[in-house]
């Protein structure tokens, strides 16, 4: 384990190497980088470490590599830039259908509890920094009456923890599933986060979650993580079932309805 977390460390060290080397000189998008070789040696780390290092910051979408035409900087993605992925034709019925939803939280609680343990592991002071802005530009939006900003500043607190977990494919994962996660919480805030009752629950999930991973602690970061999506499965499940009985009464005749 502790070669491990050495490599991922170097790697991390490389990709901020990187980011100084972009900054420095200037490079905008679609600027090349030197070659592999020299830039290895520049750096004085290993091939295998630098390819580590542009494959996270490809990852994040600072770089792409093109298959014999070496690596070049593109404009950083943002949380809120759709990623076509697999999911793109289905997501019209994902949007349409919200028992879907908990197709998505149960894909979620899969996914969500890796990259909360990894991220408690890896996290670097970068990583840190951007959980603490996201989970603040999330409370702050609360207030704002602004549903799809909250959507998107939710969304980005969770992408902000896989990012920190360091796993290209979880990453990747996540972010393939962005357009469908953010479709999930902005269905879910419609009917959790209008009540203190399960607004202020939501809000302690989410700072666990923060703070397990500030502290190191995967165990407690994936529970955390898992908690938090058992919580809105069966708050959407509660809420669901009293509107649907709110709608069977509304169509009994009015002597009935005063009994129920």
């Amino acid at each position: 384990m502790k070669t491990t977390r050495t490599s991922e460390r170097l790697s991390d060290r490389v990709a901020a190497e990187l980011r100084q080397l972009i900054s420095q000189r200037g490079l905008q998008a679609g600027d090349r980088l030197p070659a592999e070789r020299a830039l290895a040696l520049e750096l004085g780390v290993s091939r295998t470490a630098l390819r580590e290092a542009i494959a996270q910051l490809s990852a994040q979408g600072l770089l792409a590599a093109r298959v014999g035409g070496g690596t070049f900087v593109q404009a950083a993605r943002t949380p809120t830039q759709r990623v076509v992925g697999p999911l793109e034709p289905f997501l019209p019925l994902f949007q349409g259908d919200p028992e879907y939803r908990f197709d998505v939280l149960e894909t979620r609680y899969a996914l969500e509890g890796a990259t909360a343990w990894h991220a408690a592991l890896r996290a670097t002071d970068d990583d840190r920094a951007r959980i603490r802005e996201a989970f603040d530009t999330m409370m702050a939006a609360h207030g704002k009456n602004d549903p799809a900003g909250e959507a998107v500043a939710d969304a980005a607190f969770h992408l902000s923890i896989a990012e920190a977990s360091h796993n290209l494919v979880l990453l990747q994962v996540m972010r393939g599933l962005f357009d469908l996660l953010q479709t999930n919480i902005s269905q879910s805030r419609e009917k959790l986060y209008v009540s203190p009752r399960t607004f202020n629950p939501l809000s302690a999930q989410h700072r666990e979650m923060m703070d397990a991973i500030l502290a190191g602690d995967p165990e407690r970061a994936s529970a955390a993580a898992h908690a938090h999506l058992v919580f809105v499965h069966d708050s959407l499940r509660t809420l669901d079932e009293d509107e649907a009985r709110r709608a069977r009464a509304s169509r009994l005749p009015p002597a009935e309805r005063e009994r129920t």
